[in-house]
């Protein structure tokens, strides 16, 4: 999360750079909501049905 935030403030009018880092917050909070069976907590993380959403949304494998 502290590499996502960091990424977005150096490139603020470019995003985009930063679609590696937020591809693997939400592969982390996943693997997160998938060890603690969706009861797992996180400020960084979305909910758990929209991480799901996101992941699917961009052809991530949900394994």
């Amino acid at each position: 999360a502290c590499s996502l935030q960091a990424c977005l403030k150096k490139n603020t009018y470019s995003p985009e750079k930063c679609d590696d880092y937020v591809r693997k917050l939400y592969r982390c909070c996943w693997a997160m909501y998938q060890q603690t069976d969706g009861k797992g907590e996180s400020t960084a993380c979305p909910l758990p049905n929209v991480t799901r959403r996101w992941l699917e949304k961009h052809g991530e494998s949900l394994k």
